[in-house]
């Protein structure tokens, strides 16, 4: 029976690890529509386009709750992926 668990947990992870590795940070100051859509749980094309069209009228977000200024986007979408929202590229966070 332990046997028959152990096999059955490692499957599970095996399955599972790869949807939690799909999502990756994403500059939503830099990113368009696809690839935003494509890296934030919970948004589809048409929030993503919002983002890219908020972002154009008005500028680049300066903090990552800014994303709630945009229709469509609540703070619950913004908090489930938060750990995945980058405002800067990696380049500029490196050099300060």
């Amino acid at each position: 029976m332990k046997s028959l668990k152990r096999v059955f947990y490692l499957t599970l992870c095996t399955l599972i690890w790869p949807l939690v590795a799909i999502a990756g940070p994403v500059n939503v100051n830099t990113a368009d529509a696809e690839t935003i859509s494509a890296e934030l749980q919970g948004v589809g094309l048409s929030k993503a386009a919002a983002i890219v069209d908020y972002r154009k009228a008005h500028g680049p977000f300066k903090s990552i709750d800014d994303l709630t200024l945009v229709k469509g986007i609540g703070a619950r979408t913004v908090e489930i992926n938060r750990a995945n929202i980058l405002l800067q590229s990696t380049d500029k966070a490196k050099k300060k």
